[in-house]
């Protein structure tokens, strides 16, 4: 057991470790499915025309602030310890929330939103090194489960309270909330141990750091597994920004979003909670070949719901076709995730920084291209979906054939900055 993970226990307990990475993570979550029934209010505040997608762009340049932020966050953790970086992402946060809350116009929103997900970045950076300082291989990969199932029932929740705070007076009450939730998490935190002794930690400078990322890029093992997980998340990042006009505009039940998106988002919390189970079943490099292929097929089935209906499906088949999607998504994001950081051992911050930068500002970036296709039909979103798909099974099957030699390993073994011929493994094209 490592010294991280025996802290852990002692201060925390496993459970209530889990509990709290797992919120830690769901203020991205928050910052964005709590957003989604105040998008009508937001065309109307500032006056766009009602079947405006440009609100969708609060989604999007969130994600792309996620992305941008983690190449500072991510060596920066590896060399000052993970919680002082989670406290300056969290201040930052915090104060973009309130800026956005008072936002005059919807350009200066996006400006504010940029600045919160550039924040949450510190965030997600902390809660993927912590994990991977206490835990490694299939172990890792199911206590990410497990916290990727508290933080995916967020959503099953968040738009009604985002609904809610709209009840009480307008979408600019969501932000206070966000700014609420962020200070509890932050009190909550200062019971977690630092994971990172100074003696693990590496020196902030830009050979050394710079060695890390190129070990992280030019890994075939971890580049097919990050371009997975890129495609992957970039279909999931357009059903987030479009599933409210895609409910709306298409099947006219505006009135029942939060209902069906929180239903939704139960299929895929039910999902990550049976993963770990099946990781003890099949082993995680079995386990994932199977999920992607079923991925594959189910995306194929709701792309043929679409063309077949001309993109205007019953709701109701609409859902039957969605629904395997969405179970499918819960378990590929976290076990690509897990299998991308086994070797990450001695870079974890940074790692997590390369690998989170990759996959959410070319996701968001992708997901944004999706989104400005919507025609008034599903085509467009299901389309793109296949396509991404099909691409993201061909870049696992690419790296998976480099698994027996380098999921075991790690990327660069310990060693001087200057050592670099040590640094380097033999995954390493």
């Amino acid at each position: 057991m490592s010294a991280a993970r025996t802290a852990i226990e002692a201060s925390l307990g496993t459970r209530q470790f889990i509990a709290l990475i797992s919120m830690l993570m769901a203020l991205t979550a928050l910052a964005i499915d709590m957003m989604l029934p105040a998008f009508g209010a937001m065309r109307d505040g500032f006056g766009l025309a009602a079947d405006s997608n440009a609100v969708a762009a609060v989604v999007s340049v969130f994600l792309i602030g996620l992305g941008l932020g983690q190449p500072l966050w991510g060596p920066l953790s590896d060399a000052v310890g993970r919680k002082r970086v989670l406290w300056v992402g969290l201040a930052i946060y915090i104060g973009a929330a309130l800026g956005a809350a008072v936002a005059p116009s919807l350009g200066v929103l996006l400006l504010w939103r940029f600045l919160a997900g550039f924040g949450a970045g510190a965030v997600r950076v902390f809660t993927y090194g912590v994990v991977r300082d206490a835990y490694a291989g299939e172990q890792m990969a199911k206590v990410l489960s497990y916290i990727m199932a508290v933080f995916i029932l967020v959503p099953v929740v968040a738009p009604s309270v985002g609904a809610i705070a709209l009840g009480l007076g307008s979408w600019r009450w969501v932000f206070a909330l966000f700014v609420v939730f962020a200070l509890v998490m932050g009190l909550w935190a200062t019971r977690l141990p630092e994971t990172l002794p100074p003696q693990r930690r590496l020196p902030l400078r830009a050979g050394r750091l710079a060695l890390a990322a190129r070990a992280v890029l030019t890994s075939r093992f971890a580049m097919g597994l990050i371009v997975a997980q890129t495609l992957v998340f970039a279909f999931f990042a357009s059903y987030l920004a479009s599933s409210e006009l895609i409910i709306r505009d298409v099947f006219g039940l505006s009135a029942w979003f939060p209902l069906i998106f929180g239903g939704s988002a139960l299929v895929l919390g039910g999902g990550v909670l049976l993963n770990p189970r099946q990781i003890d079943r099949f082993g995680l490099r079995r386990w994932l070949r199977l999920v992607l292929s079923g991925y594959l097929v189910a995306v194929c089935g709701l792309a043929a719901i679409a063309v077949l209906t001309g993109g205007r499906p019953p709701f109701w088949l609409f859902m039957a076709g969605l629904l395997p999607v969405l179970l499918a998504h819960s378990f590929v994001i976290p076990n690509l995730n897990a299998a991308a950081m086994m070797p990450m051992g001695n870079i974890a911050g940074t790692a997590a920084a390369v690998i989170g930068s990759i996959v959410t500002l070319g996701g968001a970036l992708l997901g944004a291209v999706i989104d400005r296709l919507f025609d008034g039909t599903v085509l467009p979103f299901t389309l793109a979906g296949l396509l991404m798909c099909l691409v993201a099974y061909s870049a696992y099957r690419w790296s998976d054939a480099r698994w027996d030699a380098s999921a075991g390993h790690d990327l660069l073994p310990r060693a001087e900055p200057g050592d670099a011929a040590a640094m380097l493994t033999s995954d390493v094209s």
